[in-house]
């Protein structure tokens, strides 16, 4: 018994810190552009309520994968957050750092609750209904969460460029999360081509809108 409650725990802290990746950079993305008193807020309650969401969803996993369309809704919600975090890398100048702050954890909690479907349906799986074990394997993880988004916040900043990567993570996390929904998988299975491309054009997509907007900014 306690050799499989050992294992059950290791298991959900694995997934936990596979999320953790993504995690990292969508609250990095959210909050690069705010001051360093704010970003560390933006962090850290960003982090807390995702966590908290994340707990209430894990014990409504089941029910989770009946809602038609979620899967692909996240992951057209994915699809512009890629793009307006990269259309704002632009227009930063113009947002009021005491509404940015409400902003970016606004959008590291509604990015961690799109991105986070199928991975507590994961976790709710390996914990066999102990909820205590979901709890304890999400607080490890969040210290790897927190100190993940300042590298990669520390590295965006000495090359711009890695912001174009942070959209493009989550563009690709949105085109497999519009692969993977249920209700399409008969359409996927005929158009196998599709499925496999989709997630790349994503990343394609989002990026070329990002350039056109900056271009058609430029010229107004």
């Amino acid at each position: 018994m306690e050799h499989e409650l050992l294992m059950s725990f290791l298991v959900i802290i694995g997934i936990d810190l596979i999320l953790g990746g993504d995690n990292a950079v969508v609250i990095a993305m959210a909050s690069r552009n705010l001051p360093p008193q704010q970003r560390q807020k933006a962090i850290i309650i960003g982090t807390c309520i995702a966590i908290l969401l994340r707990i209430m969803l894990t014990t409504a996993a089941v029910y989770l994968l009946a809602v038609p369309y979620l899967q692909f809704t996240g992951g057209i919600f994915l699809l512009y957050l890629g793009y307006q975090l990269l259309i704002e890398k632009k227009d930063a100048q113009h947002v009021k750092s005491g509404t940015s702050l409400w902003k970016a954890i606004r959008i590291i909690v509604v990015a961690d609750l799109f991105m986070s479907l199928d991975n507590v349906i994961a976790v709710a799986g390996a914990s066999h209904g102990r909820l205590m074990l979901v709890v304890a394997g999400l607080m490890i993880s969040v210290p790897v969460i927190i100190w993940g988004s300042r590298l990669i916040q520390t590295a965006m900043a000495k090359f711009p460029l890695l912001i174009y990567a942070g959209s493009g993570l989550l563009a690709y996390t949105g085109g497999e999360m519009i692969v993977r929904e249920q209700e399409l998988s008969s359409f996927m299975a005929r158009h196998s081509i599709l499925e496999m491309l989709l997630p790349i054009l994503t990343v394609i997509f989002v990026v070329l809108a990002s350039i056109y907007y900056e271009q058609m900014g430029e010229k107004h």
